[in-house]
């Protein structure tokens, strides 16, 4: 991809609680590092799975935001930022399955914390070398 064109951020969270305070805290210094990094926010976002949805393998909203990148794969970089990569999943399996999901639509996941899976975990699951 060209390096004049800022990567495609899609921010994505899950929230069980009623509570949502951490939640909008996490999304806020996800803004800040879109920010800080000059990148730009796609449309629509953030992705936000609540309640029941945020605990189960069923997560609307992801699956939403990964058609959403899917169709700009295509046009430049995307990626999924995260808080942490326990925003996607606590259990190791499920986080593996969503992470592939998103670099099936062309995508990768980043964290606030630098943590992505953009040359790693992407080359294995679609079965190039790093």
């Amino acid at each position: 991809m060209s390096g004049t064109i800022a990567p495609l951020v899609f921010i994505y969270d899950r929230c069980a609680t009623r509570n949502h305070r951490h939640l909008d805290m996490r999304l806020r210094g996800c803004h800040e590092y879109v920010d800080g990094m000059g990148w730009a926010l796609a449309a629509l976002g953030p992705w936000r799975d609540l309640g029941p949805d945020a605990l189960s393998t069923h997560r609307p909203a992801l699956t939403a935001m990964v058609s959403a990148m899917r169709t700009e794969a295509g046009y430049r970089e995307v990626l999924c930022l995260v808080h942490n990569l326990n925003r996607l999943a606590t259990d190791d399996t499920h986080r593996l399955v969503l992470q592939q999901r998103i670099i099936e639509a062309g995508g990768y996941t980043l964290t606030t914390f630098g943590e992505s899976d953009r040359h790693t975990l992407r080359a294995v699951l679609v079965g190039k070398s790093a």
